[in-house]
């Protein structure tokens, strides 16, 4: 854990956990795995979803924080790895972090295509293998509103050795988009103040890869629901100069508890702001 990792709260900030995850993945499909049938899919995948549950806040420790990764599910043309994130105590009392699952496709970046598993890379993960069902990813329907437009410019660093934006980069970029979306939604409100906010869930879908280009891109947040600790924001990042049909890049749900920094605890938000919120659901 580095001092960079953490956010405003002092907790390690929400999109750095993926990169744990992308560190803990590589690392056992190619340091610790069990033949090199697998080395292919260190870095030769593309991550099609992820699934995020931030169960506790780490905060900066000189001790490591430590990753499991496992295989859930294998498909012919994918494959799912679970993760949990946690660090344990001398006496063995594990605290978790986060729970997490990723789908992940073979590709050939040389041809920009797919491609299916090969039976060696099958008998691999096989042997990590704990069978669990995949959660289907929920996004509302998106709404475009100027309230909740970002326009993104990719930066050069941005961009992995194969050209696309790296999956964690996505969620920086989502991240940006909402912060930018609320701070507009209440840049005029003057009641009693609102409490801070952490993720609890993200959820992300991955439909086409970001390229690094001089011509913008647009991010959309827009708010779906509101509960009475939480709200849910979703969101989808879209190419302006592609076919409707090919617009969409990747679609996103947040889900976001209010947080009451003194205690740290979950809190319920004033109720202006809680009716502020609500004006921009429908």
């Amino acid at each position: 854990m580095r001092w960079a990792d953490l956010d405003l709260f002092g907790h390690v900030n929400n999109v750095v956990y993926i990169d744990y995850l992308q560190e803990a993945r590589v690392d056992m499909l190619r340091v610790h795995a069990r033949g090199p049938q697998t080395d292919g899919l260190a870095e030769g995948v593309v991550v099609a979803e992820h699934q995020v549950q931030y169960v506790a806040p780490a905060h900066f420790a000189f001790a490591p924080i430590k990753v499991e990764v496992w295989v859930t599910e294998i498909q012919a043309a994918s494959f799912t790895l679970a993760y949990e994130v946690f660090q344990d105590d001398a006496a063995g009392e594990r605290t978790v972090y986060l729970r997490a699952t990723s789908l992940l496709a073979p590709y050939v970046f040389a041809d920009e295509r797919p491609r299916r598993l090969t039976a060696e890379e099958r008998a691999s993960l096989e042997a990590y293998l704990e069978p669990a069902p995949r959660r289907r990813v929920e996004v509302s329907e998106a709404r475009h509103t100027e309230l909740g437009h970002f326009p993104l410019t990719v930066r050069f660093s941005d961009v992995d050795a194969y050209g696309h934006v790296n999956n964690v980069k996505y969620l920086e970029y989502f991240q940006e988009a909402r912060i930018l979306a609320l701070e507009k939604a209440f840049q005029e409100h003057q009641g009693e103040g609102r409490p801070g906010m952490v993720v609890a869930q993200a959820d992300l879908v991955y439909k086409r890869p970001i390229l690094q280009r001089p011509e913008r891109y647009d991010v959309w947040s827009w708010v779906a629901d509101v509960g009475t600790k939480s709200v849910v924001i979703d969101g989808e990042i879209t190419d302006p100069l592609a076919s409707p049909e090919r617009a969409v890049l990747a679609r996103s749900r947040f889900v976001l508890v209010f947080f009451d920094v003194a205690t740290g605890r979950s809190t319920t938000p004033p109720a202006d702001v809680r009716e502020r919120l609500l004006s921009f659901v429908s």
